[in-house]
C-alpha cells in the first residue's frame, strides 16, 4: 500500500456483512486506521445520526457495505429497501460532499434486464427487472447528482465469510438430500469478496473515480456454479438443472446479469481471476 491509505481515516458501515468483514480483515493486517458501523451504531436511514456520527471521526474514505439485498423481500418491503438503498445512500453523499470524503459504494448486477448475451459493460443502459435492482440504480443516481468524488462498484452473486451467500445455503439444502434442483437458466459471476475488498483498496490508492464493473472473470449459471461447490467439496449429491420458473420467486430476475470487468482490470493493470480459481482458494480458506 502507498502513503494514501496509511495516513488516512477510514470509516466502513454495515459492519455484520460478509463484504464489511473482508475489509475489516485486510485492513487490520495492513495497519489502516478503520472504524466500522453495525446498524445500531449508524443507521444510514437516518440523516441525523449519519451526520453526527461521522463528523465525530471526519472520515477521508466511507466504504459503504449497507445495503437492503433481501431481493423477494424487497418485493414487498419496499419501502425499506428504498430507504436503505437509496435513501440511505443519499445521506452518506450528501455528508460526503459536504466534508470533502470520497465515498465507495456496491451496487449489482441485478440493475440488468438480461437481454444481452454477452457480458454487460459500464456503458450499457441499466433496466432493473425487480424492485431490488430499482432501488440500488437509484443509490447510484443520488451519488452521481450529488458527488464528483466516488467509487461505485457494481458486484454479482458475492460470496465470503458469513451466511448470505449461495455457497452456504448450498451447503446446508445439501445436506441428507440425495439431489437438488439448481436453475440452469440464471448466469452470472460468482465473486470473492476478497478480491473485492482488495480490488478496491487497489483502487484507491490509485485515486480512481466513477463507476466500474468488479467481479471475478467469467460466468457460469447458478447450475454450474453448484457443481463446481460439489466437486470441490466432494459433496455425494446429484445436482439436476432446473428453471428459475419452477422456484415460484417473488422478484423477477434476470437470465443472464454477468457483467464484464475489463475495464477496471485495464485501468488498473491487473488481472481479476477467473471465478473457478477464487473459489477453489476460498473454499480451501474455511476448510
Amino acid at each position: 500500500m502507498g502513503k494514501g491509505l496509511q495516513n488516512s481515516k477510514i470509516a466502513i458501515t454495515g459492519k455484520n456483512g460478509q463484504l464489511a468483514k473482508e475489509f475489516e480483515k485486510i485492513l487490520t493486517e495492513k495497519g489502516i486506521n478503520f472504524y466500522s458501523f453495525d446498524k445500531k451504531e449508524l443507521d444510514i436511514t437516518d440523516a441525523n445520526t449519519v451526520f453526527s456520527t461521522l463528523e465525530k471521526i471526519k472520515p477521508d474514505f466511507l466504504i459503504n457495505c449497507a445495503a437492503y439485498n433481501l431481493v423477494d423481500k424487497a418485493e414487498e418491503e419496499r419501502e425499506k429497501a428504498f430507504e436503505v438503498n437509496a435513501k440511505g445512500v443519499e445521506n452518506l453523499a450528501v455528508w460526503c460532499a459536504k466534508n470533502n470524503c470520497k465515498l465507495i459504494h456496491f451496487g449489482t448486477d441485478y440493475v440488468f434486464d438480461g437481454k444481452k448475451k454477452l457480458p454487460f459493460t459500464e456503458t450499457d443502459k441499466p433496466n432493473p427487472l425487480n424492485y431490488y435492482g430499482k432501488t440500488k440504480l437509484e443509490g447510484e443516481k443520488k451519488i452521481k447528482e450529488i458527488l464528483q468524488d466516488y467509487l461505485i462498484f457494481r458486484v454479482s452473486w458475492l460470496y465470503g465469510k458469513g451466511k448470505s451467500n449461495f455457497i452456504f445455503k448450498f451447503q446446508n439444502w445439501a445436506k441428507g438430500r440425495d439431489e437438488l434442483h439448481i436453475a440452469e437458466d440464471e448466469v452470472s459471476v460468482p465473486t470473492w469478496t476478497k478480491t473485492v475488498a482488495e480490488t478496491t483498496l487497489l483502487a484507491l490508492e490509485n485515486n480512481l473515480q466513477g463507476l466500474y464493473h468488479l467481479c471475478n472473470s467469467g460466468y457460469a449459471s447458478r447450475y454450474e456454479y453448484a457443481k463446481e461447490i460439489a466437486d470441490l467439496l466432494s459433496l455425494n449429491i446429484k445436482i439436476i438443472p432446473a428453471k428459475m420458473s419452477m422456484f415460484n420467486l417473488k422478484a423477477k430476475r434476470p437470465n443472464f446479469s454477468a457483467m464484464d470487468n475489463s475495464l477496471l482490470a485495464k485501468t488498473l493493470n491487473i488481472e481479476i481471476p477467473e471465478w473457478k480459481k477464487d473459489l477453489k482458494k476460498f473454499l480451501k480458506e474455511i476448510e
